[in-house]
C-alpha cells in the first residue's frame, strides 16, 4: 500500500562537496586551476610525444595514451563539478547519470590495465632487452591498448547495466559530485545486494589481477637491476620504472581505499576526498611525475621551448 506514495526519480541532486557559498568561490577557482593543468598537462605531454621522433618507443606510446585517458576521465567529472560551485542547486538527469557512471568507469578502469601494461613493457625492456624490439612490436602494443580498453568497457558496462535496473523512488538527493556507485545504491528502494557483489568483485578482481601484474613485473625487474654491475647502470635502469612506479603506487592506493571495502564501511566525507584525489588530482599529477622525473620528456620539452620561442 505504501507504493501508491512511491515516485520515480527522474533527476538527482548532487550535493557537492560544501555548501557554504565563501568556501564555493574558494574551491571553484582551486579545482578550475588543477583542471586546466590536468588538460595542459596531458594535451602537452601527447603533443610532445607525438613531435619527438626519440620518443616515438613502445614506453612513450603507452604514455601517451595514459594521458588520453587522465584528459578523458577528467573532463567526465571537472565540468559538472565546476558548475556546482556556480550554482544553489545541481541537478542532473537520470540518463545524464547513467551516462557520467559509463564513461568514468570505461577511463578509470581503463587506466589500471594500462598502468600493467607498461609494468610489463618496462619488465621486458630491462629483463629481456635483446627481445623488446619483437616482444613489443607496434601491433602488440596497439593490441595492448585496444585489450585495455575493451576490459574498461564491459567493466564499466556490467556496473551501469545493473545499476539502470534499479528503482529509484525515494530521495534523489546525492551526497556527491558525481555519480558514483556507492551513493547511488544508498539512494535505490531495490535490493542492491547484487550490485554489491558485482563491484567487489569486478573491481576487486580487476583491481587485484592488474596489481598483481605490476608487482610481479618490479619483481623480475628489481632481480635484474641488482645484477648489473655498474652504479650507473642500475641507476639508469631504475630511473626508467620510479616515474611509473610513482604513479602506480599513488593509483592503486586510492582507488583500494576507496572501492574495496564493505558498504557498511563506507563514509560519506571519506569518499567525497578520496574521489577528489583520483579523479582530479591524479590525471593532474601523472604528467608532472612523468616530466620532472624523467630526462628523456625534460629534454623534449626544453627542445619544444626552443623550437617556439628561439627558432634560429
Amino acid at each position: 500500500m505504501a507504493k501508491e506514495n512511491f515516485t520515480a526519480v527522474t533527476e538527482f541532486i548532487l550535493l557537492g562537496l560544501t555548501d557554504h557559498p565563501d568556501l564555493k568561490i574558494i574551491l571553484f577557482v582551486l579545482f578550475l586551476v588543477i583542471y586546466a593543468i590536468t588538460l595542459l598537462g596531458n594535451l602537452g605531454m601527447i603533443f610532445i610525444i607525438q613531435i619527438t621522433p626519440k620518443l616515438h618507443t613502445p614506453m612513450y606510446f603507452f604514455l601517451s595514451c595514459l594521458s588520453f585517458v587522465d584528459a578523458c576521465y577528467s573532463s567526465v567529472i571537472a565540468p559538472k563539478m565546476l558548475i556546482s560551485f556556480l550554482v544553489v542547486k545541481e541537478t542532473i538527469s537520470f540518463s545524464a547519470c547513467i551516462v557520467q557512471h559509463l564513461f568514468f568507469g570505461v577511463f578509470i578502469t581503463t587506466e589500471g590495465f594500462l598502468l600493467s601494461v607498461m609494468a610489463y613493457d618496462r619488465y621486458v625492456a630491462i629483463v629481456n632487452p635483446l627481445l623488446y624490439s619483437v616482444a613489443m612490436s607496434k601491433r602488440t602494443c596497439v593490441g595492448l591498448v585496444i585489450g585495455s580498453f575493451i576490459g574498461g568497457m564491459i567493466n564499466s558496462l556490467t556496473h551501469t547495466v545493473s545499476l539502470g535496473r534499479l528503482s529509484f523512488c525515494g530521495s534523489n538527493v546525492v551526497s556527491h559530485f558525481f555519480c558514483d556507485v556507492p551513493p547511488l545504491l544508498k539512494l535505490s528502494c531495490s535490493d542492491t545486494t547484487m550490485n554489491e557483489l558485482l563491484l567487489l568483485t569486478f573491481s576487486g578482481v580487476i583491481a587485484m589481477a592488474t596489481f598483481l601484474i605490476v608487482i610481479i613485473s618490479y619483481v623480475f625487474i628489481a632481480v635484474a637491476i641488482l645484477r648489473i654491475r655498474s652504479a650507473a647502470g642500475r641507476q639508469k635502469a631504475f630511473s626508467t620504472c620510479a616515474s611509473h612506479l610513482t604513479a602506480v603506487t599513488i593509483f592503486y592506493g586510492t582507488l583500494s581505499f576507496s572501492y574495496i571495502q564493505p558498504s557498511s564501511q563506507y563514509s560519506v566525507e571519506q569518499e567525497k576526498v578520496v574521489s577528489v584525489f583520483y579523479t582530479l588530482v591524479i590525471p593532474m599529477l601523472n604528467p608532472l611525475i612523468y616530466s620532472l622525473r624523467n630526462k628523456e620528456v625534460k629534454d623534449a620539452v626544453k627542445r619544444a621551448i626552443e623550437m617556439t620561442y628561439f627558432p634560429c
